[in-house]
């Protein structure tokens, strides 16, 4: 059925083969081309509907045609709205599974427009936000751990969050998930088995064996967990908060880790009376740096004071914290408190001593000084902000205490919030089944929360999900996409 609006039923309410759909798939504006994505049942139909060239009905799937887009309200005599180049996927073989055409036509505003307005007349719908990938999963081609993951590939800022996404969306997350669901299944079916035999008594696993296999569940279960805070910090980028007294030099060094003026620098104390937050990406790592507020003791005002608190702030927040110092410090005892007194277990320390093109330096007393106040261990490393002395090994050094060598050889890195909380529950139940199965609690209660389990891992790779899910993972991604 052909209509001349676009239709604005949710996704939800429509089966998959209800309705062919349209939209740009590449970003908004004015580019060299821009490409228009049609798919459903109807797909290389409409678009062979405005096509001028070689047959798109006849074309095999994964083949690419130079043609031109009529415009169907065009003049006699006037030339074609754009040449293109379309592109068809036959079903099952495309991205949604369904038949796709792509249409490659210049960036131009009006051309883009245009084209889609004639594909809405010819038969198609605008589609909502996300709806190529939920078609995608919900034909089977992708599950909905790897879906979401799309959206993770297209946001990708730094080399490490797009592996972890890449990674995620060939299924190396679903393949882990889906060892745990066979691990927990086989584990259900032997108590399962029990149950049936009660009245014999028969034991068909030792419970012995059974706990073994529980507790390398719960090992596996909870290092996927623990890897959260890690896929954050790589996926947002690492949290570095740059502290120390004022005119230490922190805006300065911000700016040399940037390679931009993006901090007001100045020889009056308390400058920066706010956080200064801005990202780039190092040797294939995303950091988050963080210029802080000078901290001392007596503030000159109430806004410094209010700076100085965000500095604290943040300092607990942070992943890594450069400690700025002028080679002519005092006293670091308050301000060593101050400072290591907020940092968490997971938190590396580097202590950057700056403006060692002015000021001479005794590296070895420096070093003790360092090393005697400090209650815990931490790298110094002496820098000039100003001329980009020794940044070099301060970005090497980032890396070292990043954990990154850790992170390139990790197999699978949790990235996703959703994730992360149904693996939080499936931790909770499996405990539970290994705590049953140590005080010899009955079978059925075990046997529930087993199931338990496999239901909260399921519910990351869609073998068990809810409308309300999808609704609120798709309606995140971009249209077109």
């Amino acid at each position: 059925m052909e209509h001349d609006t676009p239709v604005t039923a949710s996704p939800l309410s429509l089966s998959i083969s209800d309705s062919t759909i349209c939209a740009i798939s590449t970003p908004p504006g004015v580019g060299g081309i821009a490409v228009v994505r049609i798919s459903g049942p109807r797909a290389i139909d409409i678009a062979d509907s405005v096509w001028e060239g070689k047959s798109l009905a006849s074309a095999q799937s994964h083949t690419a045609h130079l043609g031109n887009i009529i415009d169907p309200d065009a003049a006699p005599g006037e030339p074609p709205l754009d040449q293109a180049v379309a592109t068809v996927y036959r079903s099952p073989r495309s991205f949604t599974g369904e038949d796709v055409v792509e249409i490659s036509v210049h960036g131009s505003r009006w051309i883009q427009s245009r084209l889609i307005k004639i594909l809405i007349d010819r038969g198609c719908r605008l589609a909502e936000p996300g709806e190529f990938t939920r078609r995608a999963f919900a034909s089977g081609r992708l599950d909905l751990a790897e879906a979401e993951a799309v959206a993770d590939v297209i946001a990708a800022s730094s080399k490490n969050a797009h592996r972890l996404a890449a990674g995620q969306m060939r299924g190396d997350f679903s393949k882990v998930l889906e060892t745990l669901r066979n691990q927990l299944l086989d584990l259900a079916s032997l108590l399962e088995l029990e149950l049936d035999f009660s009245e014999e008594d028969v034991e068909f696993a030792s419970r012995e064996k059974l706990i073994g296999t529980a507790d390398e569940i719960h090992r596996l279960v909870t290092r996927l967990a623990s890897s959260f805070s890690t896929g954050q910090a790589i996926k947002d980028g690492i949290p570095v908060a740059i502290v120390g007294e004022p005119n230490a030099g922190k805006s300065t060094l911000l700016n040399a880790l940037l390679q931009d003026n993006r901090a007001i620098v100045s020889n009056i104390p308390g400058t920066t009376r706010d956080t200064i937050e801005d990202t780039i990406e190092i040797n294939g790592i995303l950091y988050r740096f963080i210029d802080t507020a000078g901290l001392r003791n007596t503030p000159a005002d109430e806004v410094e004071a209010l700076g100085i608190g965000r500095t604290l702030d943040k300092i607990s927040q942070a992943r890594i914290v450069i400690w700025v110092l002028p080679p002519d410090f005092a006293d670091l005892g308050q301000l060593s408190s101050e400072i290591t007194s907020r940092l968490s277990a997971d938190t590396a320390l580097i202590v950057a001593v700056n403006k060692i093109d002015i000021t001479s330096v005794d590296r070895d007393k420096i070093t003790t000084a360092i090393s005697t106040t400090l209650p815990q261990s931490a790298p110094t490393i002496f820098i000039s902000a100003h001329t980009g002395q020794n940044i070099d090994r301060l970005q090497s050094l980032l890396h070292d205490v990043s954990g990154a060598d850790l992170i390139d050889n990790a197999d699978v890195i949790v990235t996703n919030a959703r994730h992360y909380e149904a693996l939080i529950s499936a931790k909770t139940s499996i405990t539970r089944v290994i705590d049953g199965l140590h005080t010899g609690l009955s079978g059925d209660f075990i046997a529930q929360d087993l199931r338990e389990t496999i239901h909260h891992l399921g519910t990351i790779t869609g073998t068990i999900t809810t409308p309300e899910i999808l609704t609120t993972i798709f309606t995140r991604f971009c249209i077109g996409k």
